[in-house]
């Protein structure tokens, strides 16, 4: 609000401004005013005139401020000092005591700086998404995770380790364990990088935030193979959707036996035999239809390329049933892990070790 005596001084300025000659939209601007607010000072009463008002407002309800300290002395008790107070004020209820309402409490708690955690565990931490990651080539990014395989022991389960390239979709490792380890799973990822030929520096391993995924003898395995571990926001399945994926697609084969496995031997046989089918057989629809040990052997551009020859030739034959283009079978440049929904490229491979990410 400017005051009486400074808006007299103000409209003295621009009317000796505008009487040598400016303008008043220009002699207002140079003030930061506009030409409407110097016009309304000069109509009505003049510029002593001000309808906005002055005074300020205070509640008629507002708490007095010894009703303020109950508060605060209610809410820091022994008793309710770790209650937030969606919990303090129907306690109170129940005891037939009413000091404020719940929005109160924390408009006071706020104004004392104790709008905080009032618990005793650690309090929830925030979580950003996991970093983009790009796979142009196999075995640059790797995703795994564990799936419940029931046991005919009610309450059991047999667990199906399973290591899943990203660009191919290629199983490149699995085993059927009967508990979750972080030890065993280690062994599975050593004897993966040691099939593939993987060098220290080359893989990305995302995975959530599971037990086995973060233990300690698996994260010394991620280091002394110098593999980079990248990890899910807990509780968010979306951001390991190719390891979700292939368990579903795994789960939902007709050859899924209905009832429970005898023994972990049963369980290997099936896993094995399904694993094979998905690496040989299965036309992968995300891969052009290949399998994925064919396009984790490079062999899908070949393949891709007779197909295309195979349409063209059709068309040549019966140009007539072709009314559009043909059919995409040009390979998968790049698979996208999580992508930045900005215009921003994700990073490769090769990038991500050129930064090392942050511990987690």
């Amino acid at each position: 609000m400017t005051p009486p005596q400074e808006r007299e001084t103000v409209t003295a300025l621009i009317d000796e401004a505008t009487a040598a000659g400016a303008r008043l939209e220009r002699a207002c601007g140079v003030l930061g005013l506009s030409a409407r607010t110097v016009q309304r000072w000069r109509s009505g009463d003049g510029v002593q005139a001000d309808r906005r008002p002055a005074r300020v407002y205070v509640p008629p309800h507002k708490l007095s401020e010894a009703e303020r300290a109950k508060v605060l002395a209610v809410a820091n008790s022994p008793e309710f000092g770790h209650l937030p107070p969606c919990q303090i004020v129907p306690r109170l209820a129940d005891r037939g005591e009413y000091l404020a309402s719940e929005s109160t409490f924390h408009r006071i708690l706020k104004a004392e700086n104790q709008l905080a955690h009032r618990r005793a565990e650690r309090p929830g931490q925030p979580r950003g998404k996991p970093r983009a990651l790009c796979a142009t080539a196999p075995n640059q990014v790797y995703c795994w995770d564990i799936t419940y395989l029931p046991a005919a022991i009610r309450g059991q389960f047999f667990y199906l380790y399973l290591f899943l390239d990203l660009f191919s979709r290629k199983v490149v490792g699995w085993q059927v364990y009967g508990e979750e380890s972080s030890a065993l799973a280690g062994e599975l990822l050593r004897d993966v990088c040691r099939r593939e030929g993987v060098a220290p520096g080359q893989v990305v391993l995302h995975s959530d935030n599971g037990g086995p995924m973060k233990g300690s003898t698996m994260l010394a395995t991620l280091q002394s193979l110098g593999v980079a571990a990248s990890f899910s926001r807990p509780a968010v399945s979306n951001d390991n959707p190719y390891a979700e994926a292939v368990f579903k697609t795994l789960k939902y084969r007709p050859d899924h036996p209905v009832r429970p496995f005898d023994d972990l031997a049963a369980a290997r046989r099936w896993a094995e035999g399904l694993v094979r089918w998905y690496n040989h057989e299965h036309r992968h629809g995300a891969i052009r239809f290949v399998t994925p040990a064919e396009r984790h052997a490079g062999q899908d551009a070949d393949l891709l390329k007779r197909r295309r020859a195979v349409y063209e030739a059709a068309r040549a034959r019966h140009p007539q049933r072709w009314t559009g283009g043909l059919r995409n079978w040009r390979p998968i440049p790049a698979v996208h892990l999580n992508p930045e929904r900005s215009a921003a490229p994700a990073k490769t491979q090769s990038e991500v070790h050129a930064t090392p990410p942050k511990a987690a």
